[in-house]
């Protein structure tokens, strides 16, 4: 599996979208997510989308974030950005046979109000 390669992020005004890609050629076969980590905050679960395209969002993000992917790119389209929504993201291939987990490099995220 190649490196993974977020890129996308920049500073926004809250209430705009931004969209997050993740350059994942050879992904195809694997289970993909969106994590996050806020300045003194721990890393959390954004999103994942399965190698059928069936996705999951979570909680804090339902209804403004968007996942989605093609053949070698992860999306996550990002709505109504918050200040709480400051962070920097990462895409990550989940550690399930034939795949092997790995990160990217992080892009950031800025929103202000």
């Amino acid at each position: 599996q190649p490196p993974l390669v977020e890129s996308g992020g920049g500073s926004v005004q809250t209430g705009g979208s931004l969209t997050l890609s993740c350059a994942a050629s050879g992904y195809k076969q694997c289970d993909m997510s969106w994590y996050r980590q806020a300045p003194g905050k721990g890393r959390e679960f954004v999103a994942r989308v399965e190698s059928d395209r069936n996705t999951y969002v979570s909680e804090s993000v339902q209804g403004r974030f968007i996942i989605s992917r093609d053949n070698e790119t992860i999306y996550l389209q990002m709505n109504n950005l918050q200040p709480e929504d400051t962070a920097m993201y990462w895409c990550r291939s989940l550690n399930k046979f034939p795949c092997y987990g790995a990160w990217g490099q992080g892009t950031q995220v800025t929103v202000s109000s």
